[in-house]
């Protein structure tokens, strides 16, 4: 076997074996060749024998590459027989900055530079096969297309340059363009901030615009491409993307987050939200509209748990989805919604932390999950990424909204995807509940899921195994009620505690405890002649309040009934006064001081003397005490005046 990569010395045969042009294809014909040009005694340029004894069994000469015809020589090379080997290249850690530059050139810079150093092996390789370097250049030019001037030129890059850093040197550096084009700053700047916009304009309409302005100014505005370029360049992609498309599509260019269930189980969490299916259906009123649905997903297994459908999203809709959650599979641990007035209703979620939606008022009442103790997660506003069911959806506005049972009823998912027969006609609601209820068992049935924990399984499968191996929370009666009645906040009457809903009367003798008190009330709102049942705002049952029906003028037995109560609310208020053990009035009054004491007034320290302030701004004369008062003008008058005194 002859061996590759750099061999230098051949025998006779070995040079037969490899049929090289110049040269016989018979090892005797060589051997005769060698005799008569006498290659044992050849030697080259330095005095070195080009013949030398074969090492190993059998003897026989060995022939140097430098003494076979320049052909052979070519042909040894060609075939990379007489190649030497590459140069090794540098560690990382011992690598010229020329490798870092080349790293960041595209691949055509790349293989160009590959093709140049595959030229000057080839030519060092003819050079050490006896060629001169002038016949090597002109011999690769002709095989590589290149001319010889240019391969001398390539010879100059690399001199003095070490083998392992000849490919960066070898690779082309062209430098595009000259010097700048200076554009005046208030049109760059206009040009920029017309092109920055969220109607997301074309850069030709910007450019005449702002041609228009540089015309006016007397400025010479360059071309188009090159103003395009210089954008491109200078302007952050990340700022384009913000100002033209958006928060969203800004995101979208941050590498999606994947999330981990696989340290979850079954129940320990579920997704809800709501879903307006495209398709028409007739209601029972007759009426024609699209229906919404109320889901609720395990986040482990992603399997569709409950559902339920009506004319809108509701908080009504929402309680009954979970009350079919809590008795067929029992009380997850936690819950993510968005904060749809459905999900962040104070009778949801009333209680919870954080919302995004209603203020959070202290005396609000419980909501079912947070009474229930669910951890609730609120995802991001207008972010379908963080809640896994509007995958779930997607699927099934494909196996369930374009059904063959819906033929004529599908509405397209846009106002501009409308399909040909688009409102023909109507499912009746019954029907669509039906093959709704269809679709999602097979949607859960399905094999071959490529979830974390699926592994090609139904989501069915995975859920019942891990929901088999897991502590699952159970709904007591109790909270099934809270679950399935409609919760209300009302304020109890003032005196009686009596209560009113939809303008009847509620009542019952333990809510005289909490009269003029905000108590939450829970009722069937298709049943409002059904006993509610009340609770206070910390969410501690109080009582059963039975209807207070209207009774006729002469109602004997409603008569018998008042007064029955009347007693009960006496013998009430009896044992609660026994348990105050309060004191009589007598007592009461024999446990006081007969007199109070005298009260010792304190001294002041000093006595000021106060003068009599007159009305009038001058003060008043003082006169002698023993001054006589002035005789009268007319005695009759004071005797008239005597006189009507003492009528008076």
């Amino acid at each position: 076997m002859i061996a590759t990569g750099g061999k230098q010395w051949f025998t006779a045969a070995e040079l037969a074996a490899l049929a090289l042009p110049g040269l016989s294809k018979a090892k005797r014909k060589i051997n005769e060749r060698a005799t008569i040009e006498r290659w044992a005694l050849r030697v080259d340029v330095d005095g070195q024998p080009l013949a030398r004894p074969r090492a190993g069994r059998g003897g026989g000469l060995e022939f140097h590459i430098g003494i076979l015809p320049a052909a052979a020589r070519t042909a040894l090379v060609d075939r990379g027989i007489a190649m030497g080997e590459s140069a090794p290249r540098p560690a990382n850690d011992a690598r010229s900055p020329g490798w870092a530059w080349l790293e960041r050139q595209s691949d055509k810079v790349k293989a160009e530079a590959q093709r140049r150093m595959a030229a000057i092996e080839a030519i060092e390789a003819h050079e050490a096969a006896g060629l001169t370097r002038t016949a090597a250049i002109a011999l690769v030019a002709d095989r590589t297309c290149a001319g010889s001037s240019t391969i001398w030129t390539w010879l100059t890059l690399i001199d003095g340059v070490p083998l392992a850093d000849r490919l960066p040197a070898l690779a082309p550096r062209r430098a595009g363009g000259g010097n700048e084009v200076d554009v005046e700053p208030h049109i760059w700047r206009t040009l920029v901030s017309d092109y920055l916009r969220a109607e997301r304009p074309t850069f030709s309409s910007c450019y005449r615009r702002a041609a228009e302005q540089a015309k006016a100014m007397g400025v010479t505005l360059p071309h188009q491409r090159t103003l395009q370029r210089r954008l491109e360049r200078d302007i952050p992609p990340q700022l384009v993307v913000a100002r033209r498309e958006g928060a969203e599509a800004l995101r979208a260019m941050l590498p999606p987050q994947q999330r981990s269930v696989s340290a979850m189980h079954a129940m320990q969490a579920v997704n809800i939200d709501g879903h307006r299916w495209d398709v028409f259906v007739r209601w029972p009123d007759g009426t024609i509209g699209r229906p919404t649905m109320v889901a609720i997903q395990d986040i482990y297994s992603r399997k569709i748990l409950a559902w339920r459908i009506a004319e809108t999203e509701s908080a009504v809709l929402t309680r009954l989805a979970f009350a079919d959650l809590f008795r067929d599979f029992g009380i997850p641990a936690e819950c993510l919604m968005d904060n749809g007035r459905a999900f962040a209703s104070k009778w949801i979620s009333g209680g919870a932390e954080t919302r995004f939606r209603f203020k959070i008022k202290e005396d609000e009442p419980t909501g079912l999950l947070t009474g229930l103790g669910i951890k609730l997660h609120w995802a991001q506003p207008y972010r379908g990424q963080s809640k896994p069911i509007e995958r779930a959806f997607r699927d099934l506005c494909d196996a369930v909204a374009k059904h063959p049972a819906f033929a004529g009823a599908y509405t397209g998912n846009r106002p501009d995807a409308k399909p040909e027969n688009y409102g023909e006609k109507a499912v009746p609601i019954d029907v669509f509940r039906a093959v709704v209820a269809k679709g999602i068992a097979a949607h859960n049935a399905r094999a071959g899921r490529r979830t974390e924990v699926a592994n090609g399984r139904s989501f069915d499968d995975v859920f019942a195994e891990s929901y088999a191996a897991s502590a699952i929370g159970k709904a007591t009666p109790e909270q099934m009620r809270m679950a399935l009645l409609t919760g209300e906040q009302l304020s109890a009457d003032r005196k009686s505690g009596e209560l009113k809903i939809a303008g009847n009367r509620y009542w019952a003798s333990e809510l005289a405890d909490h009269a003029g008190k905000k108590l939450t009330v829970r009722f069937d709102p298709d049943n409002l002649h059904q006993a509610i049942h009340v609770y206070d705002r910390t969410g501690r049952y109080i009582c059963a309040a039975e209807p207070i029906a209207p009774t006729g003028f002469f109602d004997m037995a409603s008569a018998k009934d008042r007064a029955r109560q009347e007693k009960e609310l006496r013998r009430h208020v009896r044992e609660a006064e026994q348990l105050q053990d309060l004191i009589a009035a007598a007592d009461l009054a024999a446990m006081l001081p007969d007199h109070a004491d005298e009260e010792q007034l304190p001294a002041p320290g000093a006595v000021r003397m106060v003068r009599h302030q007159p009305r009038g701004r001058a003060a008043a004369a003082l006169k002698p005490a023993s001054e006589a008062r002035e005789a009268p003008l007319n005695p009759v008058i004071d005797r008239l005046g005597a006189a009507l005194r003492v009528v008076r």
